[in-house]
């Protein structure tokens, strides 16, 4: 006969996958660097958890490339290479632009579109550009939603946490965030006429623009 589980193991693993998704969340807001130390103390206390489900985390966002363990320098966020760029570009392209072009114009998902255009042009005008890379962040979350599958909006939620530690390195997030606002705005327009087509052709453009912008910017502040 099978052994009956233990509650207290199923209690364990479903705490570390949500401070480890507390912490993707943090890396895709922009509220952690690349590079930056964590400290097992401060961050054991913040989040009130013990250190043995912090060093289960830490073993999660490491195999997903997020953070990297140095031996006697303990744990860092990690910082994304040029490589990590093209390729995070090239999947995006792959799963935004099919979600978009196939998508129904009044899926639940544009809501979620809606608010982060609302919240991006809000922090536009008060220029706070980590608001509104979070909410550009938001936004393509939103694309991939249209597609209805859990697995792809959770590979997205990976990439975004990557590709927002990129974006962090980066001295101007207003060149950076600033031009996708409009952009945003007129694919989800585009989406509500129906045009999606068109709009999956406007985003693989805009991905490939995008793409571009960080390698060129990315290039000249690596080591």
């Amino acid at each position: 006969m099978p052994s009956p589980r233990d509650p207290s193991s199923n209690e364990s693993t479903s705490l570390s996958d949500a401070v480890a998704e507390r912490i993707r969340q943090q890396l895709i807001h922009g509220e952690l660097r690349a590079g930056q130390r964590l400290s097992e103390a401060a961050l054991s206390q913040q989040l009130d958890i013990s250190r043995n489900t912090l060093r289960e985390v830490f073993r999660t966002l490491i195999k997903e490339g997020l953070l990297r363990h140095e031996p006697n320098r303990g744990v860092s966020v990690a910082t994304p290479s040029i490589a990590d760029i093209i390729d995070i570009y090239r999947v995006r392209r792959l799963i935004e632009c099919q979600s978009l072009e196939k998508a129904w114009p009044l899926h639940p998902a544009h809501k979620r579109m809606r608010q982060a255009v609302d919240d991006a042009l809000a922090a536009r005008q008060v220029k706070d550009w980590r608001t509104v890379g979070s909410a550009n962040m938001a936004f393509h979350a939103g694309i991939v939603a249209l597609s209805d599958s859990a697995r792809l909006s959770s590979m997205f939620a990976h990439l975004a946490a990557e590709l927002r530690l990129a974006f962090g390195m980066l001295d101007d997030p207003e060149y950076l965030h600033a031009p996708y606002v409009d952009h945003n705005a007129r694919l989800l327009q585009m989406l509500m006429d129906g045009q999606t087509r068109e709009a999956a052709q406007e985003l693989e453009t805009y991905l490939v623009q995008s793409e571009r912008m960080v390698l060129a910017v990315y290039a000249r502040q690596l080591p």
